[in-house]
């Protein structure tokens, strides 16, 4: 799930996952932090689900996946889009 907020020259973007599905360690990742497992990791939240907030620049377009332990790769369902390899996201 993606939780969104508009703000003057950037929209803040909440990935949003349940607590343990999938478990262990999970971080966002994609074109807006290069890449790198581990820069943007889901910490839990008092609602019993985590999340992980990133500002990223007003009318862009990234690319993003999540990786979980044991590299399991995985899509955003409720994406913008996507391009057949990775979620995409319009801000």
């Amino acid at each position: 799930m993606l939780e969104r907020k508009q703000l003057k020259d950037q929209e803040q973007v909440t990935f949003v996952l349940p607590a343990e599905t999938p478990p262990g360690p999970v971080s966002v990742v994609g074109d807006f932090n290069d890449w790198q497992p581990g820069t943007h990791t889901f910490e839990p939240r008092d609602d019993g689900m985590r999340a992980v907030t990133v500002a990223l620049p007003a009318k862009s377009r990234h690319s993003f996946r999540y990786l979980a332990a044991g590299d399991y790769w995985f899509d955003e369902d409720h994406a913008d889009d996507h391009d057949g390899t990775n979620s995409r996201l319009h801000t």
